[in-house]
């Protein structure tokens, strides 16, 4: 039996200072995620096994700049190293990281950390970049002067963490008076950069190379575009493959449930039900993990700051701000990690009206209606002889959707104008090149809360609708369709009521509810309504869309294409909001303002389209 205790330690420091790459390196595939009770900000914690046997459990805290919070992830993070969060037991040792190649920033935060009188490690990552740099730092002059253990690691090499490790693993913990964080910071880090560090140049060559094309006003934002194409390209192209054979073995599962069960209500629900309702949902994690896999890439290389600098300007005339880039970025996977990824936006405006208008970004899952109705009504021809009609409309649905959100953030603007203005600072990281263990880890989580989310409410209201469109069968003497006895049919035809001015038939109505819970749904919904049976999802939209392009008109399709440009995409992204601001009324105002947003649009769509054609 281990006689020595686990000790709890916490790693600590700046943005973009390799935090996480040292916590995967410690940690490995021994981690679990979560959030902070009461608030949606990440949780991370892993264990290992020191050489002497003891277990550290190591909590990676969100990143900060300052303990003097201005962002609910500094707050969080200053709360759980004080003590002061009930559900989070204060660590025993602090593991301060800090960039070798950035010490004048992060010195100043190690300065703050010790303030506080805490057992603390410093943590000199990134050594390796610093030497190729001809950075010298004299680890035992500033350990000297900062009165703690000062380690050099490098996250992204195996045993990179040693010294580190040996350190944590002694039993006494190391000791510091007190330091006073009274009077100029930035003198005294400066005093400790000239006494311990020795720099050729403040900046990289390489950076400064690529800072001068990358920030340029014109050629920045033409290589911007360029990345934000190919990133949407990716997402199309690469998933295809993977998205089939998720689709071949969804119909396989489902065909061998079907062949061993008899017939009735119980293969109906697992078969029609939970195995077609999950697999619908499941198609689309490649094309989620391939834009999670380029928005990770791009953070790692220190990229995405500099895309947030160049947008600022632009995004601050429509009531936003640069650090709202990432998180819009992050919406046209899913809105719910682009609402959460606000935290790290410091001006309560700001962070608020990025939360209201992310809905608004086009999320994967829009994309099977989208592909549906343009495929069914809209012709397979080149426009001008280079563009491909149906694309140029589904860019158009895009740019719709971001000039939207533009509007509606400079409306709130003048809704909610301040008396000051909150200029973005940012930290412009050094270039890197990511490192595959981190992002193979990185995707691994976002896959996992997507299959938890599939599991949860998407399941539960695929099988909700299977139910409602099911039950009650039709009577001996019914002359119509038993879906117009069912309880989805009697719903279907009392909604038609309200949606008839925007040409929205009963049908499509009933396939409205579903997409309440999970736009994913949406195509199977319709197909499940019009009782199209196909032998795969391939051959069902087809089906599909040769009967509702007979059925509908070329103002029905356009008037719900617009509907799903606007709608609020799922209960879950109002439940995200709801947390995110910890208001019903925020929510209420959300769900109000995109449900208006969305039959407005409609129905000036529908007919304005009917008149002209």
């Amino acid at each position: 039996m281990n006689a020595l205790a686990e000790r709890h330690v916490a790693l600590v420091g700046n943005p973009n200072c390799g935090k996480t790459a040292l916590f995967n390196l410690l940690t490995g595939s021994r981690q679990k995620v979560a959030n902070y009770a009461g608030v949606t900000v990440e949780r991370k914690e892993g264990r290992f096994t020191a050489p002497s046997g003891r277990t550290v459990r190591v909590l990676d805290l969100p990143g900060a700049y300052s303990l003097q919070a201005a962002s609910l992830d500094e707050a969080i993070t200053f709360d759980v190293i004080s003590g002061r969060r009930a559900d989070e037991l204060a660590p025993e040792l602090l593991v301060c990281v800090v960039d070798a190649t950035n010490l004048r920033l992060h010195l100043r935060f190690v300065l703050e950390l010790l303030a506080l009188g805490k057992p603390t490690i410093v943590a000199v990552n990134l050594m390796d970049v610093a030497r190729r740099r001809g950075i010298e730092i004299d680890l035992v002059r500033l350990q000297q002067a900062l009165g703690v253990p000062v380690v050099d690691t490098i996250a992204v090499k195996h045993g990179g963490a040693k010294a580190l490790i040996d350190l944590m693993d002694r039993n006494e913990l190391p000791r510091l008076p007190p330091i006073s964080v009274t009077g100029d910071l930035h003198l005294r880090v400066r005093q400790l950069l000239a006494d311990a560090v020795r720099m050729p140049t403040q900046t990289a060559r390489i950076d400064d190379a690529l800072d001068r094309w990358l920030l340029h006003p014109v050629f920045g934002l033409l290589t911007l575009a360029a990345i934000m194409f190919l990133i949407f390209q990716a997402v199309y192209a690469w998933a295809t493959p993977l998205m089939d054979l998720i689709d071949a073995g969804t119909v396989a599962v489902g065909e061998w449930v079907g062949a061993h069960l008899p017939e009735g209500p119980l293969a109906s629900l697992l078969v029609d039900g939970v195995i077609a309702g999950t697999g619908g949902v499941i198609i689309f994690l490649p094309q989620i993990l391939i834009l999670f896999a380029f928005i990770l890439a791009l953070e790692e290389t220190g990229y995405l700051p500099r895309a947030a600098f160049l947008l600022d300007r632009m995004m601050s005339s429509a009531g936003l701000s640069g650090r709202s880039f990432i998180p819009l970025l992050s919406s046209f996977a899913c809105a719910i990690p682009g609402i959460m990824a606000t935290r790290s936006i410091q001006d309560p405006r700001d962070r608020l009206a990025t939360i209201l208008v992310a809905p608004l970004m086009t999320c994967s899952a829009r994309l099977p209606v989208y592909a549906l109705l343009i495929a069914a009504f809209i012709p397979q021809q080149t426009v001008w002889g280079v563009f491909n009609q149906q694309g140029l409309v589904l860019f158009a649905l895009y740019f719709a959707a971001v000039l939207s959100a533009l509007l509606v953030s400079w409306v709130m603007k003048q809704w909610r104008r301040g008396s000051d203005e909150h200029p973005l600072m940012l930290e412009l990281p050094s270039y890197r090149l990511p490192h595959l263990r981190d992002l193979l880890i990185g995707l691994w989580e976002r896959a996992m809360i997507f299959l938890k989310r599939v599991g949860g409410i998407i399941l539960a209201s695929t099988v909700l609708l299977w139910f409602l469109l099911s039950f009650p069968g039709a009577p001996a003497d019914a002359t119509g369709p038993a879906i117009d006895y069912s309880f989805a049919g009697r719903i279907g035809h009392a909604m038609a009521v309200v949606f008839a001015p925007l040409g929205f038939t009963w049908q499509i109505c009933i396939a409205l509810i579903p997409g309440l819970a999970a736009r994913e749904v949406a195509v199977a919904s319709l197909a499940t309504v019009y009782a199209v049976a196909a032998v795969d999802e391939e051959a069902a939209a087809e089906a599909l869309g040769t009967l509702i392009s007979s059925d509908w008109s070329l103002a029905t399709a356009l008037s719900l294409l617009v509907w799903y440009i606007y709608a609020p995409m799922c209960l879950s992204t109002l439940a995200t909001i709801k947390r995110e601001t910890n208001s019903w009324r925020q929510m209420g105002f959300a769900t109000f303002y995109l449900f208006a947003l969305a039959y407005v649009a409609s129905l000036i769509t529908y007919q304005l389209v009917s008149r002209l054609t």
